[in-house]
């Protein structure tokens, strides 16, 4: 059972992460469709997991126990050195108009 405890705040743990640090709190889907939910909430899991990836080497390489490194202070660190962060809007477009070359 005391197992079963401390799994189960490693859960809450990782949820508390990705909803409160990784997105904006209170922060909506903005998909209107089930696919493109399911498409943005993989991309939760993902980046959730490259950046525990990425904890996980640092601590190793640097000889830490890579459970004393803070998920939010990476985050940071990572969100200030992605020049090119993804904002593509999962809205259905139309056909694009590009005007003629003159």
């Amino acid at each position: 059972m005391p197992s079963s405890y401390a799994q189960r705040w490693e859960i809450e743990n990782t949820l508390d992460e990705i909803k409160n640090h990784q997105g904006v709190p209170g922060m909506v889907l903005r998909s209107r469709y089930p696919r493109g939910v399911e498409q943005e909430i993989f991309a939760f899991l993902l980046v959730q997991h490259a950046l525990r990836d990425l904890m996980h080497q640092a601590a190793l390489k640097a000889g830490h126990d890579p459970d004393r490194i803070s998920f939010t202070r990476t985050l940071r660190v990572v969100r200030r050195r992605v020049t090119g962060q993804a904002a593509l809007s999962p809205l259905a477009t139309g056909p694009v108009h590009r005007p003629e070359p003159a």
